[in-house]
């Protein structure tokens, strides 16, 4: 698989997610929609510009808890360079190292109730309390993702133009949803949503 097809697959998963979230939870979808008919105010079909989606932050929001409940890459390989010393373990130069992003976005240390869906935990007064690293969606560091922004404009834009046009409504509750693991965490039987125009 490419860089480039990891980038599709990914952001294609991000934004199936995060319609899923909008379609189960309507009072959050509605605050979304607010905030898109604030800066496009009745024009449903409008171009979206880079200062539309810097005004897009509640949507952000939306977006980072659903990649953080369900990270397309729940799980990042790294090469240790040289050896370090974590609590009582060493790790040696040239060894293999895996970080499972899914149990630390679920991890009750790190957000409270993590198995709610709260988009307000990524507001920036809220975010700026959180550990360092507590997000890895995008890894972090030297090694962190260089598409991040692109894929968080196309999500935007993409999730924007769906949402400013039509009511999502998502049919199965989250415990009926079979995940599995390839390179993404993808749904066995695909998420079942109907939609409805504004």
């Amino acid at each position: 698989m490419t860089s480039s097809q990891k980038g599709h697959d990914t952001t294609a998963h991000a934004m199936s997610w995060t319609l899923y979230f909008l379609g189960r939870f309507h009072d959050i979808q509605e605050k979304v929609y607010l905030e898109l008919k604030s800066i496009f105010h009745n024009d449903t079909n409008r171009n979206i510009t880079v200062d539309d989606l810097m005004k897009m932050t509640y949507l952000e929001c939306v977006i980072k808890e659903s990649m953080r409940i369900y990270p397309p890459f729940p799980v990042i390989g790294r090469k240790i360079s040289h050896k370090i010393t974590i609590g009582d373990y060493v790790l040696p130069s040239q060894s293999s190292c895996y970080i499972y992003i899914h149990a630390i976005h679920h991890n009750p240390s790190v957000y409270k109730n993590p198995e709610v869906f709260d988009p307000d935990r990524f507001l920036p007064e809220n975010f700026k309390s959180l550990p360092p690293y507590a997000f890895l969606q995008f890894s972090a560091g030297p090694r962190n993702c260089l598409g991040s922004k692109l894929a968080m404009i196309k999500m935007k834009t993409v999730l924007a133009n769906v949402l400013r046009n039509f009511k999502i409504h998502s049919l199965d509750p989250q415990d009926k949803i079979v995940m599995y693991y390839e390179v993404v965490m993808t749904p066995v039987s695909g998420i079942r949503m109907w939609v409805e125009n504004r």
